[in-house]
């Protein structure tokens, strides 16, 4: 008998278990029953008195009365024609069109069962072209089915032939039953060799014990688990299958919520120190010396952080909201309520470029109350400092002198931050910018560098907005706040798909009005998907190569940076100032093209993705995004918040070779339609897969889903959320519920790292 937990090899033997594991990464018996079927295919209606419809699919069982070989009429090769005697009076006519090569196979005089598609050529005729077909036993005289020991065949008939195969001979009943399951499949595992497998293991799988109380079961109604397992694999009916699918897909969102729900009791259980506003420090001078007014909306979370810095207890908090709603204010005024308690706050950023734009941004906003010990600082002045990974030996080290003594009251870096040689004061608070980037044991990583008896308080922020159901399945230990609105005076953006093989014209133009744009002043990028020569350290898409029979072609190519820089640098714009920038170059220039950019002196940048996100300069007014379908749609809305800051209205242009009516192009069409992020956000989940979506949000360990839908189930999450934080919250360890624990336990596996969310 075997247990979920049994390694596959012992129960199917080492050749079948490795190929599964070479396929699809399963080692245990729990992982290859967890490979659900995509479908469900039936074997058709058997033949009656009555004509079948057109388009019908049916299988038949007879003996061949005619197997004519005949060459085709407009190309080279042979057509089998067959008429196949049901005994019931009722002849059917079969096509097959690799006819010299099944013609060994089907001969006159055989008994055969065939399945396939009805296709009418002419009223009140019609045949089966080319069916899937299974030679049966030669049977006696009263006809009656002889055992089947060889199979001979062709088609979904052959395979599931071969999976039902047990011992001498098959199991020709199982090829009776309503539904057949169809599984993922690879070229060397096709669906039926998995079906065998499951089989086998089914028939020697005990009782599984169930993990979930019986009281939830009864009270939505669900399969205990051992029903569910079966039934999703062997459906007896069609109504077994949406029973099966509703009780693991409650299964999987609970892991994820268990999983969750651990990690918000354990934070609960911390201690921080509470950072009171003061009316009399730095957190109120700069408020007192904005140039602006806050929107409603940023007054609103600023208060709802507010509150959660002053409670001993972490803060664990989201910061959400479209591109330029006003999120780094609201993150800096946070910050300097923890500065007037004598804290400091380190703030995470995923580039260097970001990293650079936040301390220019920080300094600039903060004017005199950033310079502490510079002639000129204000009262209550802090210090503001950069670590990144790029920077000199000496730099870096007065950096990290500032952070460990004190002296800088926000510590500003990327991954160099985590290091274990940047050593905090006394760290009160961690900011992380765009948290999809980051796992859990980074953000953690951080955390750690506070001293031992408090944890300090943690605000993740993302510009790419989380509907709902995302958020309370990938965020749930973190609380939530959400700016929707946009700063007043902010200027609109509108958006164009330029299809260049269509209208190539409309390129030309599109350089035409960068042009026009600069010579009234104004700026512009120009952003591609890769960086050129040999991509290596490439910071997007590379060129994509398509395979096709036995080699590869090259696919559609996509524009490289360093060429379109040159092109438009000695070409349509050769009478403005073009600047390069990408993740290959050094980090001093980097810092030095983006600087120029900031100051005007470069009027367009010509770039990679590392603009994606944080980069602020208001003149900016123009984009055009070239191979713009190689984008994601999130990536595409946080590309085009880069312009429309200030107070130009601002002009995305979408530069496509996708086809007009493809998928691609609707993608596009989507995006120029709107500048709501949250519904491109929900349009951006529907063209990925969601299990994709858990994996950075759970550092990578959170295995992908199979069954629940991110946007469709909010009514099975909230359940299983509001189920999975009662039960940790009355047993924190789970000892009490061993079941549950393994369910927790499965649902993370630190060896299935996954980063779709970098897109």
């Amino acid at each position: 008998m075997a247990v979920l937990s049994d390694r596959l090899d012992h129960i199917l033997g080492a050749k079948a278990a490795g190929q599964l594991a070479d396929a699809f990464d399963m080692r245990t018996v729990e992982d290859l029953l967890r490979h659900y079927p995509l479908r469900y295919a039936t074997q058709g209606q058997p033949l009656t008195e009555e004509a079948p419809e057109d388009g019908s699919h049916i299988t038949v069982v007879g003996r061949i009365t005619k197997a004519d070989l005949r060459p085709m009429r407009s190309r080279r090769g042979s057509l089998l024609k067959v008429v196949l005697d049901t005994g019931s009076g009722r002849n059917v006519d079969v096509t097959f069109f690799n006819g010299d090569k099944v013609k060994y196979v089907v001969r006159e005089g055989m008994r055969a069962m065939m399945s396939g598609t009805v296709n009418y050529w002419r009223p009140g005729q019609w045949n089966l072209n080319h069916p899937g077909y299974l030679i049966l036993p030669q049977a006696p005289a009263d006809d009656t089915a002889g055992p089947l020991t060889t199979v001979r065949g062709g088609g979904d008939l052959r395979g599931l032939a071969r999976s039902a195969k047990d011992g001498d001979g098959v199991d020709l009943s199982f090829m009776e039953r309503d539904l057949i399951p169809i599984y993922p499949a690879t070229a060397k595992v096709q669906s039926w060799d998995v079906l065998a497998c499951v089989r086998q293991v089914l028939d020697q799988l005990d009782l599984v014990e169930d993990p979930l109380p019986e009281q939830v079961r009864a009270e939505r109604a669900l399969l205990d688990i051992s029903d569910a397992l079966r039934l999703i694999h062997l459906p007896d009916h069609k109504t077994d299958v949406p029973k099966a699918k509703d009780r693991l897909r409650f299964d999987e969102a609970l892991a994820l919520q268990l999983v969750l729900a651990d990690r918000r009791h354990e934070v609960s259980g911390r201690r921080a120190r509470a950072c009171a506003p003061r009316g009399d420090g730095i957190a109120a001078a700069f408020q007192r010396r904005l140039p602006f007014d806050l929107t409603e909306g940023q007054q609103r979370v600023i208060a709802e952080i507010s509150a959660d810095l002053e409670r001993h207890q972490p803060m664990h908090r989201l910061l959400q909201g479209e591109v330029g709603s006003g999120k780094t204010i609201v993150a800096l005024h946070a910050m300097l309520q923890v500065i007037d308690a004598g804290l400091q706050c380190a703030l995470l950023a995923p580039t260097e470029v970001l990293a650079a734009q936040h301390y220019r941004s920080l300094r600039e906003m903060l004017g005199e109350l950033g310079v502490a010990g510079e002639l000129g600082a204000a009262e209550h002045a802090t210090r503001v400092v950069l670590v990144t990974g790029s920077m000199s030996a000496s730099a870096k080290k007065a950096a990290l002198l500032e952070a460990v003594t004190g002296g800088a009251g926000i510590v500003i870096g990327t991954h160099a931050l985590i290091q274990d040689n940047v050593e905090f004061f006394d760290l009160g608070m961690v900011v992380v910018d765009e948290q999809h980037r980051f796992g859990v044991e980074q953000r953690d990583a951080l955390r750690a560098k506070a001293k031992a008896d408090a944890s300090p308080h943690l605000l993740v922020m993302t510009a790419t907005p989380i509907p709902r159901t995302i958020a309370m399945t990938t965020l749930g230990d973190l609380e939530t706040s959400t700016l929707t609105e946009l700063p007043k005076g902010r200027a609109p953006i509108v958006s164009k798909v330029v299809p260049r093989k269509v209208h190539p014209n409309w390129v030309d133009r599109a350089w035409e009005r960068i042009a026009e744009e600069v010579a009234a002043g104004r700026q512009a990028y120009v952003v591609c998907s890769r960086i050129g020569d040999d991509d290596s350290g490439a910071d997007t898409t590379r060129t994509v190569r398509k395979q096709s029979g036995a080699g590869a072609k090259e696919g559609p190519t996509t524009q490289a940076v360093l060429d379109v820089y040159e092109t438009l640098r000695t070409g349509p714009l050769s009478e403005v100032r073009v600047g390069l920038l990408h993740g290959r170059l050094p980090a001093d220039e980097k810092d030095q093209v983006m600087t120029a950019f900031h100051e005007g002196t470069v009027d367009v940048l010509v770039c990679t993705t590392v603009v994606e996100v944080g980069v602020d300069v208001p003149n900016a007014a123009v984009m055009a995004i070239v191979d713009a379908d190689r984008f994601g749609v999130s990536q595409l809305h946080q590309l085009r918040g880069r312009i429309g800051r200030g107070e130009h209205a601002g002009l995305c242009l979408l530069i496509t070779d996708t086809a007009p009516g493809g998928s691609a192009m609707a993608r596009l069409n989507a995006v120029a339609a709107t500048n709501d992020g949250f519904e491109l956000a929900v349009l951006d989940l529907r063209t990925r897969r969601e299990g994709d979506v858990l994996g950075a949000a759970q550092s990578g360990t959170v295995r992908s889903l199979r069954l629940l839908s991110l946007l469709d189930d909010l009514e099975v999450i909230a359940a299983a959320q509001e189920f999975a934080r009662a039960v940790v919250e009355s047993d924190p360890g789970l000892v009490g519920h061993p079941g549950l624990a393994g369910m927790m336990r499965a649902a993370v596996d630190a060896d299935r790292v996954e980063y779709l969310a970098k897109s």
